[in-house]
């Protein structure tokens, strides 16, 4: 059997710039989202109590093939990649398509797993999508998932409570972040990465033509801060300050 772990590239945050409020993505190197690194980390115990494969599946621009060696590297066996530079900032219902057609070319897939959303715009829309389109079960907001001869156990996260359910394969499942802690992968296993089997096909090969609707962000500002830069030279000029402007006692 055949664990697919679906994975989206976005730019790194840690290293997102703002000036006059707005996000600088300029020179900002991509990564992987940290749900969906969650994900593989479930899917790598899952690949290792079934004795399976591990094959993540993902679409984005030319620099995936290099992004996707994190995955290659923390677990997966293999990578399933659609990439075209017309792919950034496709809309949900494209990226589902593009996932959904590519775990259609993979034989004998019993588990897919998605994280609960993406670290960019979060949209949450692109797992249930995938499941509509292959007509198959979904499970979301897992924060445990144990195997069960041949289904899953599968305990889900709501808001003020957990559900127990458990469903057959295959099944597409969503993950939360508290299910694991995802690994960091040592130097080694980084440099065998770019060694692991990839596939690489362009959405024409999947025969997936790409309109030209995308996500558009209308406004995206950090919130303003209304500093007095109040310049202090001792504790007690600091003291004073602060107690001035109410944040501490009299």
């Amino acid at each position: 059997m055949n664990i697919v772990v679906a994975m989206k590239q976005i730019p790194d945050l840690q290293q997102v710039r703002i000036r006059n409020r707005q996000p600088v993505f300029e020179d900002v190197p991509y990564t992987l989202g940290n749900i969906d690194k969650n994900a593989l980390e479930a899917g790598v115990a899952l690949k290792e109590a079934l004795d399976a494969k591990l094959i993540v599946v993902s679409a984005g621009n030319e620099e995936l093939e290099d992004t996707i060696k994190e995955a290659l590297a923390a677990g997966a066996d293999e990578a399933y990649l659609v990439i075209d530079d017309s792919l950034d900032n496709i809309a949900s219902d494209t990226s589902a398509t593009l996932i959904a057609a590519a775990i259609k070319k993979i034989d004998d897939v019993g588990i897919i797993l998605f994280g609960e959303g993406s670290g960019d715009n979060y949209s949450g829309q692109v797992a249930s999508r995938v499941a509509e389109i292959l007509e198959l079960p979904e499970v979301g907001y897992a924060k445990e998932i144990e195997l069960n001869g041949q289904s899953l156990r599968v305990t889900r996260s709501l808001e003020e409570s957990e559900e127990l359910v458990e469903v057959e394969l295959p099944t597409v499942i969503t993950v939360v972040s508290e299910i694991n802690e995802a690994r960091i992968p040592a130097v080694t296993q980084i440099l065998k990465a770019g060694k692991k089997p990839k596939e690489v096909v362009s959405p024409h090969e999947l025969e997936i033509a790409i309109g030209s609707v995308q996500v558009t962000t209308l406004s995206n500002l950090a919130p303003e801060t209304d500093r007095k830069q109040i310049v202090v030279k001792s504790v007690d000029e600091l003291v004073k300050a602060l107690t001035t402007e109410g944040l501490i006692g009299r």
